[in-house]
């Protein structure tokens, strides 16, 4: 699943509208709609987005065997 996908899920999960995230983490609406289009981000504004949503940003490798880094 993609980062656009997630932000989604994760704005329907927290009941907060795209915009009202937008404005949460420093952008505008428009910004942002072009920026979750591309799903392109840095993984300091993925972060920014899980702290407006009230949530924990989790990435990790997991490996065949189970293993994750």
């Amino acid at each position: 699943m993609d980062f656009s996908t997630k932000i989604r899920m994760g704005e329907a999960v927290a009941k907060m509208s795209e915009a009202e995230l937008a404005r949460k983490i420093g952008t505008t609406p428009q910004a942002f709609n072009q920026r979750v289009k591309t799903g392109k981000f840095k993984y300091e504004e993925l972060e920014q987005m899980a702290q407006a949503m009230g949530a924990e940003l989790i990435v990790n490798f997991r490996f065949p065997d189970g293993t994750e880094v």
